[in-house]
């Protein structure tokens, strides 16, 4: 099992896809600033946090899984955001199709752990 929380996959999955959400919203438009850009840079980064947090807990299986479906929430709500960049045109249709691809990556390996907590489990 992973040493840290930075070792694992999914971790490194997303937050590979937060900073390339960061890097296609530096060119979106000034007035969705405090709307769509803070918004789904929030809550891509956020799955990270909950991943990091569940990690801490993985000792716990519950609150491990219940982390871990909030890293998914986060997940979903970024994908949402997506959608509506998608929608305004402010990414191309590849780059929608490539980060949804990339998220729904994410959330497969999120259930995954959602569903299977005892295999994350710290070492006794």
């Amino acid at each position: 099992m992973a040493g840290s929380f930075r070792d694992l996959v999914v971790y490194q999955k997303s937050f590979a896809l937060a900073m390339k959400i960061f890097e296609v919203t530096k060119k979106f438009p000034a007035e969705e600033k405090y709307e769509l850009t803070d918004q789904i840079r929030r809550s891509s980064r956020a799955v990270c946090r909950a991943i990091g947090e569940g990690y801490r807990k993985r000792q716990y299986p519950k609150h491990f899984s219940s982390k871990m479906s909030d890293a998914d929430m986060e997940n979903t709500e970024t994908q949402v955001s997506l959608d509506f960049t998608n929608t305004c045109k402010y990414i191309t249709h590849e780059q929608y199709l490539e980060l949804l691809e990339n998220m729904e990556e994410v959330g497969r390996m999120l259930n995954h752990m959602i569903e299977n907590p005892e295999k994350y489990k710290p070492k006794q």
